[in-house]
């Protein structure tokens, strides 16, 4: 069950616009710092006494070691003045309103199957796989439009990531959409597909990439991750006129079996829940790593499930990463110089949807 304490702010550090790092004093002794969510329970100050959400915390899960501010008690009432009729967090006490893109975009004119018209869609399972997707990709088409379409699966509000916030700020997504229950992007949406459409009829996206925002779910069985919205994504790309990439996860450092060489994750994504065809860039490795690699890619009939299998020269990945100043980790902490085929795994997924453009642009 959920665990619940009331608080009082003692300081707040502005993140970035709607999202708010707060001091908290439990009956007057410190304790781990409040993140508040403007758009869910508006502005704190110190002094303010407010109701924290603790349980992530106590729980030692991975929330980045925060607390969340559930309601401001120093505030008799809250108005957020959103538009819109759709609501998302759907019959919860934190239930709130948004304008779903879908609702702007109206009825498709023309074939459906055809909306995307051969539109470049990255998917992803970990957030950490954004951050090399995207640099790589504008690094080969420094002219495109990429935009990150952040799905449910991990962290419900977008203002979360740091790795967004980098992201936007350098210039290598041109927008964000939310679907699902997941909130706070430049658009809302109430699903991948409707997500999809409007990155490309409303952003003009020379290209998508979908992936869930920090955190997974994972439970350590076949099915019970969340990472598996990737063959949703997959399904939807390829359903919709759209060229998948499929990012595969990669790992030679995780402590799990399961995840040595192409993760179990990978291999049940794209050999059981994808039912459209993706490409799957599989970066150059030593002989030893490839040869893991390749073996579970045949055991697992990704080839006979229609799926492309193209290997990559990524190893300029590491490079671009440096380049752009930003230090991304994966799970446990582990960087490039761990983990460089994890992120060259994913770099290479945007640099090949780089190259599908240039060649339907040349076709």
């Amino acid at each position: 069950m959920s665990k619940f304490r009331r608080a009082k702010v003692t300081g707040v550090r502005r993140w970035d616009e709607g999202i708010t790092e707060a001091a908290l004093s439990f009956d007057g002794e410190p304790g781990r710092p409040g993140l508040v969510l403007e758009e869910v329970t508006a502005p704190v100050e110190p002094g303010d006494e407010v109701v924290v959400n603790v349980t992530a915390v106590d729980l030692g899960l991975g929330t980045g070691g925060y607390h969340f501010v559930l309601w401001n008690l120093s505030r008799d009432s809250l108005d957020t003045e959103a538009s819109g009729h759709i609501m998302k967090l759907r019959y919860t006490p934190l239930q709130f309103n948004f304008e779903a893109v879908e609702e702007r975009l109206g009825m498709a004119e023309g074939d459906l199957a055809t909306e995307l018209g051969g539109m470049p869609v990255i998917a992803g399972s970990v957030h950490s796989q954004l951050m090399p997707a995207a640099v790589s990709y504008i690094e080969d088409r420094p002219d495109g439009k990429l935009v990150y379409v952040m799905t449910d699966g991990g962290c419900l509000p977008l203002k979360f990531s740091n790795t967004v916030r980098f992201l936007r700020r350098e210039g290598y997504i041109a927008g964000t959409i939310t679907c699902g229950q997941a909130f706070g992007g430049d658009a809302e949406a109430v699903s991948i597909y409707g997500a999809l459409s409007a990155a490309r009829r409303e952003f003009g996206a020379t290209a998508a990439v979908v992936i869930m925002g920090p955190g997974i779910i994972g439970t350590g069985s076949s099915l019970g991750f969340t990472g598996l919205e990737q063959a949703v994504a997959i399904n939807a790309a390829g359903s919709l006129g759209g060229r998948p990439v499929a990012i595969a996860r990669i790992s030679f450092k995780d402590r799990r079996e399961r995840h040595y060489g192409l993760s179990h994750h990978s291999r049940t994504i794209l050999g059981v829940a994808s039912l459209a065809r993706a490409v799957v860039p599989i970066p150059v490795m030593e002989a030893e790593k490839r040869d893991a690699v390749m073996n579970t890619i045949a055991e697992a009939g990704l080839k006979a499930k229609g799926h492309e299998i193209v290997e990559v020269d990524a190893r300029r990945v590491i490079d671009i990463i440096k380049q752009s100043g930003f230090g991304p980790t994966t799970m446990e902490g582990r960087t490039m110089d761990d983990e460089p085929e994890y992120f060259m795994a994913a770099g290479a997924a945007g640099l090949v949807a780089a190259g599908m453009e240039e060649a339907a642009d040349e076709g």
